[in-house]
């Protein structure tokens, strides 16, 4: 396979943390990749040679963007919900049942396409890696084809059966539960890597911290790795049952105490904090910062999804937490990078070093400052 030294990079930001720095910024800077692999990083000065050479006239490089949450199985439209959200009605998650009947309701051929597109975005602004849950099937037969759909595009596949009660079984949530890490976990293990629940005791359709347990401990013995939607909606028992079950992620963490601040801080569990989410729901920004300073690990996701962010910019993303969680914009690129990689529990994406996936964003600007200073203006893109 031949091999393409690319060169031109003002500014190289690696994330590899045996270099110097928060971010192990390499200039004046080059990389040598060999098909999907990174073989060398290093001074532009110092580089050997390759079979193929490609100069970025003097941009900046970074780790393709890791978007380690999002709900991407999806079909139908929830723009009304967002408009009366912005009018003052509050969210519950009652709304996810509207694309749970339009999921249901779309054909394979037009689920594959609506992923396809919407990773297609996501490149475009400097994703490379994602996760894809289900969630929006909610019964045996569609949760089993929204993750056999999802592996087509990663092999970072998320069962969320346990999203919200759907309306069908309301009237008996022990049944929906017992479904859930029964018939419905052996229908969708042969196609998940990890499972999910929806742990919101602030919600009428979500998960109490004991339905919560069975479901995450009936996959775990099933081998799924496990995630955690935990403390969105207001104080709960989520991001406590993650550290105690070892979650790899407990994501949203809006509504932390200081205890669950501590309990991260503690743990090997990777807090990804979804800001776009309080953007579009008018909720209060995570702790974020204060995650950081009691030395929890941090990561940042899009959460794209049709009803609380339909967005897929990390570089968004990043600027939300630079501007609202009061993040530097290292501990941002960083958490987008490096962090979100963690919480997949992935060391061969989100850094750039010999052996590393070669995924790479390029900034049309020469330094990372620009994500978080320059929001909304299209500067990242895939390498």
């Amino acid at each position: 396979m031949s091999t393409t030294l690319i060169t031109g990079i003002a500014e190289l930001v690696t994330c590899d943390d045996e270099r110097e720095g928060e971010l192990g910024i390499v200039h004046d800077a080059a990389v040598v990749v060999d098909g999907e692999q990174i073989r060398w990083v290093g001074a532009a000065a110092q580089a050997p040679d390759a079979d193929e050479l490609r100069d970025l006239g003097g941009r900046a490089v970074l780790p393709g963007f890791v978007d380690s949450h999002t709900h991407l199985v999806f079909a139908g439209d929830r723009s009304a919900e967002f408009t009366a959200r912005m009018t003052g009605e509050p969210y519950d998650g009652g709304g996810i049942a509207v694309s749970m009947a339009a999921t249901r309701g779309a054909s394979d051929e037009e689920l594959r396409s609506l992923i396809g597109a919407r990773l297609e975005q996501m490149r475009a602004q400097g994703t490379t890696s994602w996760e894809i849950k289900s969630g929006y099937g909610l019964n045996v037969e569609h949760e089993a084809r929204s993750l056999r759909i999802a592996k087509e595009f990663t092999d970072e596949t998320t069962f969320l059966g346990a999203h919200v009660v759907p309306p069908e079984a309301r009237e008996d949530r022990a049944a929906y539960v017992d479904l859930v890490a029964g018939e419905m976990l052996e229908a969708c293990a042969p196609h998940a890597k990890w499972i999910d629940v929806f742990c919101e005791p602030n919600s009428t359709y979500a998960f109490t911290g004991e339905e919560s347990r069975r479901v995450l401990e009936a996959g775990a013995a099933k081998g799924l790795g496990l995630r955690v939607h935990g403390n969105q909606l207001g104080p709960g028992p989520g991001v406590q049952l993650a550290v105690e079950l070892g979650a790899a992620s407990v994501d949203h963490c809006t509504f932390l105490s200081d205890a669950d601040v501590e309990a991260l801080a503690g743990s090997d569990t990777v807090a990804t904090v979804l800001p776009g989410v309080e953007f579009s729901t008018r909720m209060p920004y995570p702790r974020a910062r204060d995650l950081i300073d009691a030395g929890a690990t941090v990561a940042l996701a899009s959460d794209c999804n049709p009803g609380t962010c339909y967005s897929n910019s990390i570089p968004f993303v990043i600027a939300l937490a630079v501007r609202e969680m009061h993040l530097t914009p290292a501990e941002a690129v960083w958490a987008a990078t490096r962090g979100a990689a963690k919480s997949l529990q992935r060391s061969d994406i989100g850094v750039v070093r010999v052996g590393s996936r070669a995924d790479l964003a390029v900034l049309d600007a020469p330094s990372y400052l620009h994500l978080a200073y320059r929001p909304g203006v299209p500067i990242a893109s895939a390498l």
